[in-house]
């Protein structure tokens, strides 16, 4: 979803890849709450972290714990900031309904927006 949001509302600014260190497929409910946004990420799928070996970044924004738990060393002057979102999968896995997962999706989608519309702000004073 941070990815959906950064190449949304911040093209212009940010160049946003999704990487992670056991990456999968696209979660549905993830899907769903963004293209109620007016978001397309149903393409969207992300590389393993080692895919971007040597690249350079300005910023690593990684957006669970265990990202930031494991998240590997980039070279040169790459700031990685931390900005910790609830895990909507975690939140929802005993939601009696679709609707009730739905709930977790929706909030965590509009709190990873309203982090990205800060951007780069958020980043500088981080």
């Amino acid at each position: 979803m941070a990815e959906g949001w950064a190449r949304h509302l911040r093209s212009d600014l940010i160049d946003a890849y999704t990487a992670g260190t056991e990456p999968h497929g696209m979660n549905p409910f993830a899907v769903k709450a963004m293209a109620e946004a007016g978001v397309d990420i149903s393409n969207h799928q992300a590389q393993h972290v080692d895919e971007f070996a040597g690249t350079l970044f300005d910023w690593v924004v990684t957006v669970c714990d265990n990202a930031r738990e494991s998240c590997p060393t980039f070279p040169g002057a790459t700031r990685i900031v931390h900005v910790g979102f609830d895990d909507p999968p975690a939140l929802a896995k005993d939601a009696q309904s679709d609707d009730e997962a739905m709930t977790h999706y929706r909030r965590v989608r509009d709190e990873i927006k309203a982090f990205v519309e800060t951007v780069p702000g958020s980043l500088q004073s981080s």
